[in-house]
């Protein structure tokens, strides 16, 4: 049973489009009350919440590839270079879903190992997006993660038709091994959701909600 302090384990996120500085300034502030272990916020404002966050402990994430994960390898590589030159402290990667489910395993394989040298020694997780994937996609995408020394398998981005089950939890902690991770997101709104994820094996939430 996870501890009832679940605030260490939320990247606390707003990717929206229509999102603003002050929306930003906000999910800072309340990063920096509640004690989340980051925020997820969009590449071009991780400079801009740095600043927001100065003198907290609250890490930053950001993104590439998001949401739909088809952008080419050299798109991916400078967006993970990018974010880490803006300090960026993790990044959260789209799996290319579509030659995943196109069996290109090889292309992905490649893509992945490019993304684990572009993000160095920051922490790197790789979406796989399971509500697009059958059961045996998701044990695939996320052994291809796992070989590839990301520090994480996600569940979701938030943007597609579904988010995170505690099934496909139990699925993807079954397929990878050694120090590799699992993030819940999409559609996490609740205290009890959370524990519920983390009581299933995940070691971080993602969230847009103050869990109550």
């Amino acid at each position: 049973m996870v501890k009832d302090n679940i605030s260490k384990y939320i990247d606390y996120t707003l990717l929206k489009a229509d999102a603003t500085d002050v929306m930003f300034k906000k999910l800072c502030d309340e990063a920096k009350e509640y004690g989340f272990y980051s925020v997820c916020v969009p590449p071009y404002m991780v400079k801009e919440c740095r600043r927001f966050l100065k003198g907290s402990d609250v890490k930053i994430t950001t993104v590439a590839g998001f949401p739909l994960g088809y952008n080419s390898t050299a798109s991916k590589v400078f967006e993970t270079k990018n974010a880490i030159e803006d300090s960026a402290d993790e990044i959260d990667s789209v799996i290319n879903v579509s030659a995943l489910k196109s069996g290109n395993f090889d292309y992905i394989s490649a893509e992945l190992a490019e993304l684990r040298r572009a993000a160095q020694k920051q922490v790197l997780k790789i979406i796989i997006e399971t509500c697009c994937l059958s059961a045996g996609e998701i044990v695939g995408a996320s052994k291809l993660v796992c070989e590839s020394g990301a520090d994480f398998v996600k569940t979701s981005t938030g943007f597609g038709s579904g988010g995170a089950k505690a099934e496909d939890i139990a699925l993807i902690k079954k397929s990878i091994s050694g120090s590799v991770r699992i993030k819940a997101s999409g559609g996490i709104k609740t205290y009890e959701q959370a524990k519920l994820f983390l009581n299933a094996g995940a070691s971080r939430i993602g969230t847009s909600s103050v869990l109550v």
